[in-house]
């Protein structure tokens, strides 16, 4: 279906999934995490086991040819913003090295915290850049999700020119429901990845929405619509 509506590559694949897209003239556009969402880089905990995870994973993900892998901050449990920036800070600079030296961008992502990831800690783009820019590291970027940052936040367009610079992938789908990108919700996509072009944007823009209706023609839309 990817192949047939044009695109270039399929996200968030595991280790068992990176051969299969190559078989239908795709790459694998982002490897799934080595950890669970609600448990990451902002318990200082935890840091050893991530570390160490991570460390096994990304030469494994730079060998089948990917450049992105997803992580996460953790949920909350009664942290503050700030102590949840500086244990992301520290705990991702651990792994940055080994990002580097493998040439894989570890890519935090911001999740709406008010209707999918109850309690998830990295729920503003303000978090994920001052993460990204505490670590110094062109190996720790973030993804912007656009349905998520637009349920916590709204205004993409302007955020998305704003900091840029640290976005190194992009999600799309929907808002509200996490459906379509059609005329029945709220956000202007074509609008969007026209600004994400003019702004210089040179990365991937990945449809993870839930289709309500056909599928395969849900997602030749977005793919149409997105195409700038």
């Amino acid at each position: 279906m990817a192949a047939d509506a044009g695109l270039m590559g399929i996200d968030l694949l595991g280790p068992e999934e990176w051969s299969v897209p190559a078989r239908h003239g795709l790459r694998c556009t982002m490897a799934n995490s080595f950890h669970p969402i609600a448990l990451g880089f902002n318990r200082p905990d935890q840091h050893d086991r991530l570390v160490a995870e991570g460390s096994a994973y990304l030469p494994r993900v730079a060998a089948a040819g990917i450049e992105r892998v997803v992580v996460f901050s953790g949920n909350r449990a009664g942290l503050s913003d700030r102590e949840g920036v500086a244990n992301c800070i520290a705990g991702l600079a651990r792994l940055a090295p080994v990002a580097e030296r493998h040439g894989v961008t570890l890519c935090l992502e911001m999740l709406n915290s008010r209707v999918d990831h109850a309690d998830y800690q990295a729920d503003t783009t303000a978090f994920g850049v001052a993460v990204a820019r505490g670590v110094g590291s062109p190996r720790v970027r973030l993804l912007y999700d656009i349905y998520h940052m637009q349920v916590m936040e709204g205004n993409v367009i302007a955020t998305i020119r704003e900091h840029l610079p640290w976005i190194a992938h992009v999600h799309t789908a929907g808002v509200p429901g996490r459906h379509e990108l059609d005329a029945t919700q709220e956000l202007n996509y074509a609008a969007i990845a026209r600004a994400l072009a003019d702004a210089g944007y040179a990365g991937v823009l990945a449809h993870e929405f839930m289709p309500v209706g056909d599928g395969a023609a849900a997602l030749r839309a977005a793919a149409t619509v997105c195409t700038v």
